[in-house]
């Protein structure tokens, strides 16, 4: 999208007036995000590799306690809010690059017949401040961790992980009665405010023989959740009672967060998406798309397509960015690699090789949404890279700014893939780029990135 055009609508989803305002989740439970969702909330998805044996023991010593000594009720607060500080590690750390960048944002409209210059040129601290996002928000995003446990006769049931595991838990849960507890952690990003709170349900389980329970493991389904079972999947036929908040026994009370909401002084509905909530007799009700992901594929605010004047359809509903990163060799500066994603094949132009990104979540400036993109597509983790410039390619409704960067002096990035999105990624030679099947606009921009690059790594 275009800049002035992403601004304004940013603008407003990020707490700048009364409006809607990014919320960002911090799991990947299908549960989870589908609450929300059905709620009117559109979340980013950010997984939280917390390590939680880890985080309970340092939280237990803390105290002078045992990871034993700890209840139920804190524990799920702890790890919750260990999910969320995980995530909220990485969005400070997009922020300090954000303010730290350097060099100039160039601009080009290729579509615009009537431009007179090739290019417009703006420094990149004058961009940021232009641009919505973390930098300016006064409010939000809103950052949820989440954390779930079972518990039967005051033994706490984690995730069983093994279908024996599952099997002796679901067999000694039969025909009574659990508590399912869990922890909610939200922080407003802007302000760095937080509240907790924790959710309970008694949940009673009907008669069910091993047989059932045999068919049920094999599905895959209890592995992985808090007790061995879900109430909105197929266990839920073998739940017979719940006391409490059901929302809660799925891993997330939407009466609590909308607690919590308003102890951050904020008003529910401006949670809300506008394309999520609309009017009963609105003309745009149905979406053929949907805004609820296919099993196996996350859904962010901003994915989806634009008709765009050259022809094309472009992804991104916000326009779309990613990272070009360079090294540089640590004797002379001169550059030697930039980092390339091998692109999956079921992808736009699958199997060609561009930089890690892909489209702007509704909150987000270009640059965030680039670093964020490289961070989960190639684990570049912003703090070891330094931005030095930017590029736009706008055609008016649409827009994709690739970000250059070094990696910082004395910093070594070492990419992996954390998603599906690639088959490989490399960092490439400087002079092999060409040679590689690349993808159609990275492909026609290379020269230009290169001869920037050079350009910049021989004045640093």
């Amino acid at each position: 999208m275009a800049a002035e055009a992403r601004t304004s609508k940013a603008t407003v989803q990020t707490g700048q007036g009364r409006g809607h305002i990014p919320f960002i989740l911090a799991s990947q439970s299908p549960s989870r995000q589908a609450l929300l969702v059905k709620g009117g909330i559109s979340p980013v998805i950010r997984k939280s590799h917390l390590d939680e044996p880890k985080a309970l023991e340092d939280a237990a010593q803390a105290q002078g306690l045992r990871v034993a000594d700890l209840s139920i009720e804190d524990r799920v607060s702890i790890l919750a809010e260990g999910k969320a500080d995980l995530i909220l590690q990485t969005l400070r750390a997009v922020i300090d690059a954000e303010t730290q960048a350097q060099g100039d944002l160039v601009v080009v409209r290729p579509l615009d017949a009537r431009a007179e210059d090739p290019a417009q040129v703006e420094p990149m601290h004058q961009a940021v401040r232009s641009w919505a996002g973390m930098v300016r928000a006064k409010v939000g995003p809103l950052l949820l961790g989440c954390d779930s446990l079972f518990s039967l006769d005051g033994r706490i049931m984690g995730k069983p992980h093994t279908p024996e595991v599952a099997m002796e838990r679901l067999m000694a849960m039969r025909g009574r009665t659990g508590t399912l507890v869990t922890g909610h952690c939200l922080t407003d990003v802007a302000s760095g405010r937080r509240v907790r709170a924790v959710s309970r349900a008694e949940v009673s389980f009907g008669q069910y023989d091993r047989d059932d329970m045999e068919a049920y493991i094999a599905t895959g389904e209890p592995l992985e959740v808090a007790g061995s079972f879900t109430l909105e999947g197929l266990g839920s036929a073998f739940i017979t009672g719940i006391e409490g908040d059901p929302s809660g026994v799925m891993g997330l009370s939407m009466p609590t967060l909308r607690s919590l909401v308003g102890q951050l002084g904020l008003h529910w509905a401006d949670l809300w998406d506008p394309a999520l909530v609309r009017p009963a007799d609105s003309e745009d009700r149905t979406d053929p798309s949907g805004i609820v992901p296919p099993k196996g594929n996350v859904h962010q605010p901003g994915d989806g397509w634009v008709n765009c004047a050259c022809g094309k359809q472009h992804w991104g509903l916000n326009g779309a960015a990613g990272v070009l990163l360079a090294r540089r060799d640590q004797q002379t500066g001169v550059l030697t690699e930039v980092l390339l994603q091998h692109r999956a094949r079921w992808s736009a132009e699958g199997g060609t090789w561009g930089v890690p990104g892909g489209a702007v979540s509704d909150g987000e400036s270009p640059l965030e949404g680039g670093l964020r993109e490289s961070y989960e597509e190639a684990n570049v983790h912003p703090e070891d890279i330094q931005v030095v410039g930017s590029h736009l390619e706008d055609h008016g409704p649409w827009g994709y700014t690739t970000i250059l960067a070094f990696e910082r002096p004395g910093h070594r990035v070492d990419p992996h893939m954390n998603d599906d999105e690639s088959i490989e990624l490399a960092w490439v030679p400087i002079d092999q780029v060409d040679s590689r099947p690349l993808l159609g606009a990275f492909g026609q921009d290379w020269p230009h990135f290169r001869r920037r690059l050079e350009d910049l790594a021989a004045r640093d």
